[in-house]
């Protein structure tokens, strides 16, 4: 072989296996890599939110247990669950600007990994201070976890996939909270606290480390850069500022309803045991919408419509589920309820991820998920002053409608986001 054979074989083997570097460098055209397998990956990161979530509402429905083990009132016992919102405000932008630099991987695995050891400190339950360090650990590992969807769906799922891959995200939160909600008590009250809690330490340990063998490495190079994040592209651009308002009203409306649901009902003789079947059927219903409607949004590429469907239909059924008191009757309701409206939430991800685009997806869902979770602690304080002291929360419910009429004047707004440019091409 002469010298310049050998030169130009060498030189088509380099361009060969540069072909082959790029071609699973890009997400969007790397087939061979992503394949079955992001379907596993997405399968890992649902179960490690599902934990997420679960944990965090693991004493929501055993405060009273709480406080007379403990000997401690309603508001420190509460501590357990509200730590999660407030630490969320401070740790969201810093997990978003983590995910943009490094990608959601090294935020999830670190996220769930630290979620894992806090989950193990709960272990020691001669302590009430010990349950609330660990809940602080899980708290401040949550945002971390769940802000990586939006770039995990940017990175693996092409844009007529991306609503359905964030809908199923979402689903693993939503049945994380109503496992929490239904086996938590039953698990205290056969086996014992300190039992329990080794469960959900185990659950959670095992959630950690099969996250970590399924999605071994990155598939998308730009998004470990090591340059710096700007926020003024994010901040400035009119459409994520109307997704990041909607997020505000849309996870106030969510978290101030579950939150005092049992109260809204109970005047009307629904009990403390029914209400929570009547907060299951939301949840539950929230589930199967999740699974479904996004689905149906890649299916005919469009993004507005859909959103502004789950908003009507959540005006138009939250009221008479305020204000009902037939148990079947309002069972009907919050499933139907959760079914149209949850989804949304999944519907406003995918939407904030099109906008912001590769670059900048982590800061703006970290925005988002920081502006929701404030529109929750501002809602639910909201929904508890307007009542004035009186023992009726008829005015709270007059609020969350209001609310969501907000939502749905704002949603018409909203340009179509499938197909548009992202903020960093314009």
């Amino acid at each position: 072989m002469s010298l310049e054979e050998a030169i130009d074989d060498a030189t088509h083997f380099i361009n060969f296996e540069k072909g082959l570097s790029a071609l699973s460098r890009n997400p969007r055209t790397g087939m061979e890599q992503r394949g079955n397998r992001k379907w596993l990956v997405l399968a890992a990161f649902a179960g490690t939110a599902l934990v997420s979530q679960m944990l965090w509402l693991n004493f929501a429905t055993i405060a009273i247990t709480i406080q007379n083990r403990y000997t401690v009132d309603e508001s420190t016992a509460n501590l357990l669950t509200l730590v999660f919102p407030l630490l969320y405000l401070v740790f969201s932008i810093p997990s978003g600007i983590l995910i943009d630099r490094k990608g959601y991987r090294v935020s999830v695995l670190w996220g769930s990994f630290m979620q894992a050891a806090a989950s193990c400190i709960r272990i020691y339950d001669e302590s009430f201070y010990a349950l609330l360090a660990g809940q602080v650990g899980i708290a401040v590992a949550q945002p971390f976890i769940v802000n990586g969807i939006s770039k995990l769906a940017a990175d693996w799922f092409d844009e007529d996939e991306g609503a359905a891959a964030n809908g199923i995200g979402t689903v693993g939160m939503f049945a994380g909270m109503a496992l929490a909600l239904g086996l938590t008590p039953v698990f205290v009250e056969h086996w014992g606290l300190r039992t329990a809690m080794i469960i959900f330490s185990l659950v959670s340990v095992a959630a950690a480390a099969i996250y970590a063998l399924i999605d071994r490495k990155s598939i998308s190079a730009s998004k470990e850069s090591t340059s710096s994040i700007s926020f003024g592209p994010v901040l400035k651009d009119k459409r994520l500022q109307l997704l990041f308002f909607l997020a505000f009203l849309g996870l106030g409306f969510f978290n101030g309803l579950t939150a005092w649901l049992e109260q809204i009902l109970a005047p009307r003789g629904i009990s403390a045991i029914d209400a929570g079947i009547i907060g299951s059927a939301l949840i539950v219903g929230g589930i199967v919408g999740a699974a479904i409607v996004p689905n149906f949004s890649d299916k005919f590429k469009k993004r507005k419509p859909f959103l502004l469907s789950c908003v009507i239909a959540a005006v138009c059924l939250t009221y008479p589920l305020g204000m009902g008191s037939r148990f079947s009757i309002l069972v009907t309701l919050a499933a139907a309820l959760g079914f149209f409206f949850l989804p949304a939430f999944a519907l406003l991800l995918e939407m904030c991820s099109e906008v912001a685009g590769e670059k900048h997806t982590g800061a703006a869902t970290g925005i988002l998920m920081l502006t929701g979770n404030a529109g929750g602690v501002v809602v639910m304080l909201a929904m508890d002053a307007i009542r004035f002291g009186s023992p009726s929360y008829d005015n709270a419910v007059y609020l969350l409608v209001v609310l969501l009429a907000i939502a749905l004047f704002a949603s018409v707004f909203l340009p179509e986001t499938y197909g548009a440019k992202p903020i960093e091409d314009k």
